[in-house]
């Protein structure tokens, strides 16, 4: 099939750590040309993307590598597009269809073709990716620092060493810690104290050493999300709103990635799992707890997580957000879950707001023109009928009231 490149009018990439492949269909949708793309010599690879025909529309899977695929198959001037690996996935176990690297590149090239694209994933531009990279970097630097203080703590806790400290890594814990590498075994006897070994005490100092190096990385990469969030309008304006923080601002900003791909609000909820997902069937019984509703599982779980972390904040900082924690848990006594999964959906909705519109957070905002708050106030503020104008005191007027 390596004659039949000039009648294809669409592709579809398998891409692989090493190598593609990539098959091609024709306006009749027959496959008629396949192809093997090599990636270590990068010269080579992109002299074979320009003899392709350009502005083909190209399908790859939305899986790990991804990015320098796409950008090298734009700068060959082809269309490159992503699709939805579960969904994928999906349709090819509905159609009974074996997984093979040519089977994947065939049924890729079969998606440009599919109307509506119920495929189709956003395909990030370079920049909102880069903005990914370092907030990710950040979070894997996190993560290998929980790692080593739970190591350290396991090393105490298999020696018996105890303290009484509320934070080991802090002030006060660390200069126990120093102590404890500094201090003779023979010391420790002579005062009654368990020993250290000497494998441990090496564990222990590799650990504390390897912390240090991993708190200098993360204050670094902060540093540089902070002069993202100072450089970025949009999140200057969600750190307006209680509960996000500079990491949090950025995670958000990163991980939406550009407001107008989504709709409405109720969009960006479900791209981040803060829109319940109702799986009722059978009876109903209206005054029953509903059974069976919970948030979704495709979608963005680092946005999820970010909205999840600002509600914590949100409700410790009190106002709106903590009146509607305290409605949906009575004050606190049940579903605390549910009620920081209501209070991320609702900062998820406010953020939407700002960000569309460009506006700050306000945490008392005025009514809406014709809404029912609106009525309300113009009804307690006049009894005249006349919301602009209050009803006037007959005395201050200087009237005089007949009886009857």
């Amino acid at each position: 099939m390596s004659n039949g490149l000039e009648k294809v009018v669409q592709m579809g990439w398998d891409g692989h750590k090493t190598f593609s492949r990539v098959s091609g269909r024709d306006a009749s949708g027959a496959v008629v040309w396949r192809e093997r793309v090599e990636h270590r010599d990068l010269r080579a690879l992109r002299q074979q993307l320009r003899r392709w025909p350009r502005g083909i529309p190209v399908v790859l899977e939305a899986t790990f590598g991804w990015g320098w695929m796409t950008d090298e198959l734009a700068a060959a001037g082809l269309d490159p597009h992503l699709a939805h690996s579960g969904k994928l996935a999906e349709w090819r176990r509905a159609r009974r269809l074996a997984k093979s690297n040519r089977l994947d590149s065939d049924l890729l090239s079969e998606l440009p073709s599919q109307r509506p694209n119920w495929w189709e994933v956003w395909l990030a531009p370079p920049a909102v990716r880069e903005q990914r990279e370092s907030m990710r970097h950040r979070a894997g630097m996190v993560q290998f620092q929980t790692a080593l203080k739970n190591r350290v703590h396991a090393v105490l806790h298999r020696h018996g060493i105890l303290h009484e400290h509320s934070d080991l890594f802090g002030v006060k814990g660390r200069r126990f810690l120093n102590q404890l590498l500094a201090e003779p075994n023979e010391v420790r006897v002579a005062r009654g104290d368990r020993p250290l070994p000497d494998t441990a005490r090496f564990a222990l100092a590799g650990c504390l050493r390897q912390l240090d190096q991993a708190r200098g990385e993360i204050a670094a990469a902060t540093r540089g999300l902070r002069r993202e969030v100072r450089g970025s309008p949009a999140a200057q304006r969600l750190r307006t709103i209680p509960g996000i923080s500079w990491v949090l601002a950025h995670t958000i900003m990163a991980e939406i990635g550009r407001i107008e791909r989504f709709a409405t609000a109720r969009h960006l909820a479900s791209y981040s799992l803060m829109a319940p997902i109702a799986h009722d069937s059978g009876e109903e019984l209206p005054d029953a707890t509903p059974h069976g509703r919970h948030v979704g599982h495709v979608g963005r779980r680092t946005l999820k997580w970010a909205w999840i972390e600002a509600a914590h904040n949100a409700v410790r900082s009190g106002g709106r957000f903590k009146d509607l924690f305290d409605r949906r848990t009575n004050g606190g006594k049940r579903d605390r879950n549910r009620g920081y999964i209501a209070v991320g959906h609702e900062l998820c909705r406010v953020a939407y707001v700002l960000i569309k519109k460009e506006i700050d957070f306000v945490d008392n905002p005025s009514p809406r023109p014709g809404s029912d708050r609106s009525r309300r106030q113009r009804i307690a503020r006049s009894g005249t009928g006349q919301p602009d104008r209050p009803m006037a005191d007959p005395a201050a007027c200087g009237e005089v009231q007949t009886s009857s």
